[in-house]
């Protein structure tokens, strides 16, 4: 069975920007330049490296286009529809719910494909601010950098 990772999205306004400026989207909103990218704001497509720092709740990815070499790629973005926080089981119904979206995107099965999944979920914190936005990505499990989108590749 495959590993999951998981980042936890948490609501901590904007975070740390220094001296990094946010992605350049053109009119279609694909990212076209290296930037911050704001965790809340993470589209369907968008490419984005692992943060630099070991931490289990982050407001900002390092966004990249996705024709450069990229860690993952947003394949599922959606809301929880759960009425209450469920603290042991977010990660769980999360992951599941991502994996149930690959195939659609990916055009391969999960369990076949060499890609794997990477979530990100409301912390509770975040829950009680009213997130309930899921991010789901794909990452290469051999440590690989992708480079273009993995939509409808079937690897």
């Amino acid at each position: 069975m495959k590993k999951f990772a998981a980042y936890i999205i948490a609501a901590l306004g904007f975070g740390i920007y220094g001296a990094v400026t946010d992605v350049d989207r053109d009119d279609s909103g694909a990212i076209v330049g290296q930037g911050s990218l704001d965790a809340f704001e993470v589209r369907l497509g968008d490419c984005f490296n692992d943060p630099d720092y070991e931490v289990d709740e982050f407001s900002n990815l390092p966004g990249v286009p996705c024709t450069e070499p990229h860690d993952n790629e947003a394949f599922a973005v959606f809301d929880l529809t759960l009425s209450s926080y469920p603290e042991y089981e977010i990660a769980d119904i999360s992951e599941a719910s991502c994996v149930d979206r690959f195939e659609a995107y990916v055009g391969r099965d999960y369990e076949s494909s060499s890609l794997d999944v990477v979530t990100m979920y409301p912390s509770q914190e975040s829950w009680a601010e009213s997130d309930r936005e899921v991010v789901c990505a794909i990452y290469d499990m051999s440590g690989t950098k992708l480079v273009g989108t993995v939509k409808d590749r079937g690897i």
